[in-house]
């Protein structure tokens, strides 16, 4: 017992620092090149936001297996070998929620400042916004937890009276209620819910702070996942019935490449417009409209010439080019079909399993346990796999909300040409959406993670807390994920054939 939890323990040791060395990959190759050499501040926070969110995800499976530790335990002792996981989870969290509401914040207040002010004076300004924020949401929190920051369990009374020990087995049968006849049946077997009662005590704060921050990214889960759950795949198989079928002419070439010249113009215009009126301090309203109108702009003029680029491929090696083009929408038609494969799934898995009472099935739990009686970690590796496969779902349905109707700030993640405030928010939402993903898995998979102590912050304190439960009794964050993945779906059915060209899609107004 003790070789295997320390097995777990270098297990712990080793993923950490491979996701931390993998995080600082990406940073390296995803980076703006006007970033490189400086803003390490915000190039810090990236990598441990990104290690943060990925050991959150990782701790789920890492949980099932440190209750299998102590599995077999002939002792009652042996438990307390294994990886503390409840202090784990609080600590992790606790972290996650600082990272989102104050040191993004305030890196990304850092690093937007104005380039003309000193050093001093853009530190300064961020504190401000980042203090004002502090004081606010500490109030929140306070106020809160201070009136509703109670759990509130219902039990029952059950009481059973006594018997002399039987003189022969023979005498208990299996069509016996319990023990005694009559009078003294147990109250177990005939309790009425009028021996039910309300057991109140007051959460701890981490936990009353996990538990808010669940909430609001269960929202954004709820929005981001349903939709992407959808995208994810049927964007990459639609994106393969969309390619580009064979190589344009030169003239055809000439004619895009001069409409996107003129667009591009357009463009810088409209952007010298903008930086001039945010010098002269005329923000308002229409300026901020305006400013994420042309952010959605330059993307889309940014897919035109991506899209124009592989109807003419240029340079000596142009038909390699063209291959490799070719190839890489087969990988997609590929990674569409298993990603569309993995969300019917999911979905099925929820309404099966989570909104039909009782389940029809543990499905997908079913399919883990005997997975893991294969071989010891493959049902644990396929339950991380689909922990993950989720988050990269909501990471695809806010880029597909976020171009479509411009509600939310774009901050699209490129290789090599990837800025820092780009990067620090995507972080803070991963961030944000992982605490909601984990929450959304140990629920869903409920029956495999049982007894882990994961299940006992998420499943039992959070759904039983004042003022929230009922989101969760009602199953309110399941259904708007279901109605959300249904109308992608709708919509990819009825626009997704739709082949893209490059055209003028500039209408920012003035």
């Amino acid at each position: 017992m003790g070789d295997f939890n320390l097995i777990l323990v270098l297990v712990a040791i080793i993923v950490s620092i491979v996701v931390f060395i993998f995080n600082i990959y990406l940073l390296i190759n995803y980076q703006h090149p006007d970033d490189k050499n400086q803003a390490y501040f915000p190039k810090f926070v990236v990598v441990f936001g990104l290690t943060i969110a990925f050991l959150s995800i990782l701790m789920l499976p890492a949980d099932v297996a440190n209750r299998q530790a102590c599995k077999h335990a002939i002792y009652n002792g042996a438990c307390n070998l294994t990886l503390p996981m409840k202090d784990l989870w609080l600590a992790i969290y606790i972290v996650d929620a600082v990272l989102v509401f104050f040191v993004i914040p305030f890196a990304m207040f850092y690093y937007e400042g104005d380039q003309d002010k000193s050093v001093a004076k853009r530190l300064k300004s961020a504190l401000v916004w980042v203090v004002t924020t502090a004081i606010v949401v500490a109030l929140v929190l306070g106020i809160l937890y201070g009136l509703i920051g109670k759990v509130d369990f219902t039990v029952r009374h059950l009481s059973s009276a006594t018997e002399s020990f039987p003189s022969a087995w023979s005498s208990i049968t299996s069509g016996q209620q319990c023990i005694g006849n009559g009078a003294r049946q147990c109250s177990a077997f005939i309790g009425n819910s009028s021996s039910e009662t309300t057991w109140t005590q007051r959460a701890t704060f981490p936990e009353y702070v996990v538990a808010l921050a669940t909430i609001v990214g269960s929202v954004l889960f709820s929005i981001f996942g349903g939709v992407g759950i959808a995208c994810l795949p049927l964007g990459l198989i639609f994106s393969f019935i969309r390619r580009p079928k064979a190589v344009i002419t030169r003239s055809q070439y000439i004619k895009e490449a001069t409409e996107l010249g003129k667009k591009a113009r357009e463009l810088k215009k409209a952007a010298d417009a903008l930086h001039q009126e945010e010098r002269s301090g005329s923000k308002g309203r229409k300026w901020r409209k305006n400013t994420k109108a042309l952010e959605k702009e330059l993307l889309l003029l940014e897919e035109d010439v991506k899209a124009l680029e592989e109807m003419y491929p240029q340079g000596e090696k142009a038909e390699t080019t063209w291959a490799m083009t070719v190839l890489g929408y087969l990988a997609k038609l590929v990674l569409g079909i298993l990603g569309l494969v993995v969300s019917i799934a999911w979905i099925a898995h929820i309404v099966i399993y989570l909104l039909i009472d009782p389940p029809l099935s543990s499905f997908l739990n079913e399919v883990f346990i005997k997975l893991d009686d294969i071989w010891g970690l493959l049902g644990t590796a396929a339950f991380a796999f689909f922990c993950m496969y989720l988050l990269l779902a909501v990471i695809a349905g806010a880029m597909m909300l976020g171009l479509r109707l411009v509600f939310v700030t774009i901050h699209p993640m490129k290789w090599g040409a990837t800025l820092m405030n780009s990067f620090l928010f995507n972080v803070g939402l991963i961030l944000l959406c992982s605490i909601s993903v984990i929450q959304f898995c140990s629920t869903a998979f409920a029956y495999y993670a049982q007894a882990t102590a994961a299940q006992e912050i998420f499943g039992h304190t959070l759904q039983s807390l004042r003022g929230i439960k009922y989101l969760y009794k009602y199953n309110v964050f399941q259904i708007a994920f279901i109605v959300l993945a249904g109308l992608t779906f709708v919509y990819y059915i009825a626009f997704g054939w739709r082949r893209k060209k490059p055209s003028g899609r500039f209408q920012l107004s003035s």
